[in-house]
């Protein structure tokens, strides 16, 4: 903020160096970087036993407690500013994104150009070209009046706030078609005889389409069921979904924890070919819809099955498979008792992209009824509490003796199923 201060009376020195005010897309940027490498030094402290105030230091117990509170406080300050930044970075996209649509037409016309040397500007080039404006003149207007929700992209960003590939994939098929349509009815209006406009005409018929019409049409029924199978799944805690901060262009080739997706990467690659196919097919024959051999179709089609199926494939409910009294070097073994630390052995704990720290703090072990909140246990570089297949719990004294159920429920709000065990006084 002194930066700002001393900045103000003049628009050239607001904001400008490291302004981490949040008012501004430099401040809130700087901001959350800020944030963050303030929270992974603390983390790292801690985890090398600095830090700890004297009257928790002499407690095991009471030292992780007192570390977990700490760094989930800061954990919920770095999410905050990473939700300020996500939502001034969504709003400017649309400006980006309107730049790269007239960077496209610009480049379209530096290639038309290009090839018209020696063969001459053809109405095949006019009508390319006005397709183009008249294509990035209405993208321009969506994404300004969707420049909220990231401009030309607001409407393949998914519930999730993320990419869709899917959704993508399809919007890019029913973009081409359409701007392919515009030429053809470009070179309609410029045509002079009956005999050209007949061919023109006959241009359209479905026997010459016919594949690049099935494969429009089966990518947008694929993005639609998608979208239903999701949200059916995730109604029915079958898989589990969590909100990223933004949407980010590696969505379309990786599943919700960033790692790379067989299905999405083989579904996106396969369709760029044969976009591109279909692409060089519009710029050689002009005169009629871009035929797709149906050999190539099939590919998209069988690419299209697979992407459909590990969509089904993919999550599952988190799933307790055993509970276990948690032993340190050196001690009795023994009954469950209340002090007592858990350990809960399973799978699915941690949601795909639920791996920061304000995810993981707001983990949950239901003992009984008591609701246990997991304690963060930091090590260096990450956590070592709570996993995706093992997290530690203390048994608090408010829980009563004999047979007690013990329940997860994730970051993404989905229990698990019920383990009982015997705890004694």
């Amino acid at each position: 903020m002194a930066v700002q201060q001393a900045g103000q009376g003049t628009d050239t020195g607001v904001h400008a160096g490291g302004c981490a005010c949040g008012d501004c897309p430099h401040g809130a940027r700087e901001g959350h970087r800020r944030a963050v490498a303030a929270f992974l030094l603390k983390r790292d402290e801690f985890a090398a036993g600095q830090g700890l105030p004297p009257a928790v230091a002499h407690s095991a117990s009471a030292s992780r407690q007192w570390v977990s509170e700490e760094l989930t406080q800061s954990a919920e300050a770095v999410a905050e500013r990473g939700r300020a930044e996500g939502g001034i970075w969504l709003a400017r996209l649309w400006v980006r994104t309107a730049w790269a649509v007239w960077t496209a037409v610009v480049l379209l016309l530096l290639t038309q150009s290009l090839t018209a040397i020696g063969a001459g500007w053809t109405s095949s080039r006019t009508a390319g070209l006005l397709a183009a404006l008249v294509t990035a003149g209405a993208l321009t207007a969506a994404a300004w009046f969707h420049r909220a929700r990231g401009g030309v992209l607001a409407p393949v960003i998914g519930e999730d706030h993320r990419m869709s590939t899917s959704r993508t994939v399809a919007a890019v098929w029913v973009l081409f078609l359409t701007y392919a349509v515009l030429v053809l009815a470009g070179r309609l209006a410029a045509a002079s005889g009956h005999a050209e406009r007949d061919m023109l005409v006959s241009g359209l018929a479905l026997a010459r389409g016919a594949g690049v019409v099935t494969v429009l049409a089966v990518v947008c029924v694929i993005a639609m069921l998608v979208r239903r199978v999701v949200g059916t799944r995730v109604a029915a805690q079958r898989l589990q979904k969590v909100r990223a901060h933004r949407p980010r262009a590696a969505d379309l080739l990786t599943d919700d924890a960033g790692r790379g997706n067989f299905a999405d990467i083989q579904y996106v690659v396969i369709n760029a070919v044969a976009l591109l196919f279909t692409a060089v097919r519009l710029a050689r024959r002009p005169d009629q819809l871009p035929d797709l051999p149906w050999g190539l179709a099939v590919v998209v089609l069988v690419s299209a099955a697979t992407y459909l199926a590990g969509k089904y494939a993919e999550g599952g409910r988190p799933v307790i498979h055993s509970v276990v009294r948690a032993r340190e070097v050196g001690d009795l073994d023994g009954p469950i008792r209340t002090g007592d630390d858990i350990e809960i052995r399973g799978t699915g704990f941690v949601p795909p992209g639920a791996q920061t720290a304000d995810r993981l703090s707001r983990m949950v072990v239901r003992i009984g009824a008591v609701n246990v909140h997991v304690p963060l246990v930091p090590v260096s570089g990450g956590f070592s509490n709570p996993t995706d297949t093992v997290l530690t719990v203390p048994v608090p004294a408010e829980v009563e003796p004999g047979s007690v159920e013990v329940q997860i429920v994730t970051a993404a709000g989905v229990a698990t199923n019920r383990c009982v065990v015997e705890v004694t006084e």
